[in-house]
């Protein structure tokens, strides 16, 4: 059997309602449809619109400026559809043309008018901006943080045992929440897998692609095999070209301490011997992802001892304009053995901001050792 529908006025309310003559009309139209929220805030505002006008023509201009109409407008871009804002822009010109027949328009004063016209504006923006989102109020900035937290939380590692140690840096171009460099990992029992992936671009304009890429390695990584192969078919399937995507794949066994690596086009990993104390670059290397229909990899294995470590990372912390990628190698690891011997986790965000230090870009760097 079908449900029927909530009632549009709740049985408690009605009843204090018919006591009211005409009341009940009222609220039944101000509740029915879609889109009530935007109608009565739009009825509110309009009202609230008209009534500072006739205050500031009949009472007073101190009490009741008309620079007010300014906030009425903002709250408008903010929360109305263009077309109930277009009909509360009408109303402020209605009040502006009021206030200046009743008083004069000197009283208005040309900067207000240029402001409330500047506000009028970019009101205007904002509420396009939702209607193309279909969204109402902040609620599509609210996607954005959910979205935010959600790849922020996914770049996390999961939690390894007491005798490992890990450290995830991300740092995103010109400060912004979203770039094109995430990772996503996963543990089941022992085995822990982690993909750290660097979308073309930087900041922003890479984060809409990164965010929507951080999901589908996220599902894939664990549940295929060959995580690369996967990953480059999903990509060459795609239409339009919408730039490349380099990735590093790695498969740990955190009881024997065993390693896989598999490069898709990305920065060779570098390990720490802590026997030598020197750092050996791995040969894994690979194609960028979708680019051909089939990636061969060429993988790279080992073992990690006690005080052995594993840095992962992205072109971001050793490409730099006018300078060699094999310079900018060099001269990580350089940095790497001055500041890494005073403490992993700690020295893994100093080795992020001297890298990255004098350029813009998106830089991620993972860091897993053996105390």
């Amino acid at each position: 059997m079908k449900s029927r529908p909530a009632p549009l006025i709740p049985p408690r309310l009605r009843a204090l309602l018919v006591k009211v003559p005409g009341l009940v009309p009222v609220v039944r139209f101000m509740r029915r449809g879609p889109l009530a929220r935007d109608r009565n805030l739009l009825i509110t505002l309009g009202v609230l619109t008209l009534l500072i006008g006739a205050l500031a023509a009949r009472v007073s201009t101190e009490w009741f400026s008309p620079s007010l109409l300014i906030l009425v407008t903002l709250v408008g871009g903010l929360q109305l559809r263009l077309r109930s804002l277009a009909v509360l822009l009408m109303c402020v010109l209605a009040s502006l043309a009021y206030v200046g027949a009743v008083l004069g328009v000197n009283r208005i004063g040309l900067g207000l008018m240029v402001t409330i016209g500047f506000t009028a504006v970019l009101a205007a923006l904002m509420a396009r901006t939702r209607g193309k989102l279909g969204v109402q109020g902040l609620r599509g900035d609210a996607m954005l943080l959910e979205l935010r937290d959600r790849l922020k939380s996914q770049s996390e590692l999961p939690q390894l045992p007491k005798d490992w140690g890990a450290k995830v840096v991300l740092k995103q171009a010109g400060g912004s929440s979203f770039g094109g460099d995430f990772l996503v990992s996963m543990r089941d029992g022992d085995q822990v897998e982690l993909a750290l992936v660097d979308v073309s671009g930087k900041g922003v304009d890479a984060g809409t692609r990164a965010l929507l890429l951080s999901g589908t390695f996220g599902g894939l990584l664990g549940s295929v095999d060959d995580f690369l192969q996967a990953s480059n078919a999903y990509l060459h399937r795609q239409r339009g070209d919408e730039g490349f995507v380099t990735a590093v794949h790695l498969r740990l066994d955190l009881a024997t301490g065993e390693y896989t690596i598999t490069s898709a086009g990305h920065p060779p990993v570098v390990k720490l011997d802590a026997g030598t104390g020197n750092w050996e670059i791995a040969s894994a290397k690979g194609v960028v992802l979708g680019v051909v229909p089939d990636l061969h990899c060429e993988p790279d294995s080992g073992v990690l001892r006690r005080g052995d470590a594993l840095l992962l990372y992205t072109d971001g912390l050793i490409e730099q304009p006018g300078r060699d990628i094999d310079a900018g190698l060099d001269r990580l690891l350089g940095e790497a053995d001055r500041l890494l011997p005073k403490g992993f986790r700690d020295g893994a965000r100093a080795l992020v901001n001297s890298m990255a230090s004098g350029h813009n870009d998106d830089c991620a760097l993972v860091l897993i050792w053996r105390p």
